[in-house]
């Protein structure tokens, strides 16, 4: 994993931070550092490029969401996010119906899957930019046609790349997962984001002063 230093040095002014995303899961991963942040929708065509693997494919979606969001907050620290499900070289977005959910599921089944999660922030008015990448290995057992039936109409993660929710009743798809970023499955690697937006001049951990 790679990740590219800033341009510059962060200054210290107290900048606001901005989710670029309308994924209510990144939404509650980034809630759980309880620090305040708005939420803005990239405007960004997430088509992959011909040929394009679906590790670039998702570095090349953060980074390009996060710039989108930059330029209608260019002082504020912006965070862009996106996920890719890779099954030996084939990228899997999200279903978005019940047939490519069952599809994408019948494809899984005793096979594993790296889910590609890129991470980027940047902050235009600083020139930061700083870019990640955390690779989910995930195996999936080797489902009936039954269980991956009763998984969907139960849970129904057709808003989810690979069709699985692995916080909810979409762990029991699952033989193992190796990652060494544990939210980066769910949508978003904090440990990653942690790290960028500190770098990017956000302060976490640090008493407020009294009133």
């Amino acid at each position: 994993m790679t990740s590219a230093p800033p341009s510059t040095t962060p200054d210290t002014i107290s900048r606001a931070l901005v989710l670029g995303s309308t994924s209510r899961y990144r939404r509650e991963l980034l809630a759980r550092l309880h620090i305040p942040f708005e939420v803005a929708a990239p405007d960004v065509d997430e088509t992959p490029s011909a040929g394009e693997a679906p590790r670039a494919l998702a570095e090349r979606l953060a980074l390009a969401k996060a710039h989108a969001v930059a330029k209608k907050f260019p002082e504020a620290v912006v965070i862009g996010s996106d996920q890719v499900a890779d099954l030996n070289g084939q990228p899997l977005g999200k279903p978005g119906t019940h047939e490519k959910a069952v599809a994408q599921l019948r494809q899984m089944r005793g096979q594993t899957v790296i889910f590609q999660t890129a991470l980027a922030v940047v902050c235009q008015a600083t020139g930061f930019e700083a870019r990640d990448i955390a690779a989910v290995k995930v195996t999936f057992r080797d489902l009936s046609d039954d269980e991956i039936e009763n998984y969907l109409r139960i849970e129904q993660p057709y808003d989810c790349a690979g069709s699985a929710k692995s916080e909810g009743l979409g762990i029991a798809l699952l033989s193992s997962i190796d990652s060494d970023d544990p939210t980066a499955l769910v949508g978003l690697p904090l440990i990653r984001t942690c790290q960028m937006i500190r770098a990017a001049g956000i302060s976490l951990l640090t008493p407020k002063a009294s009133a």
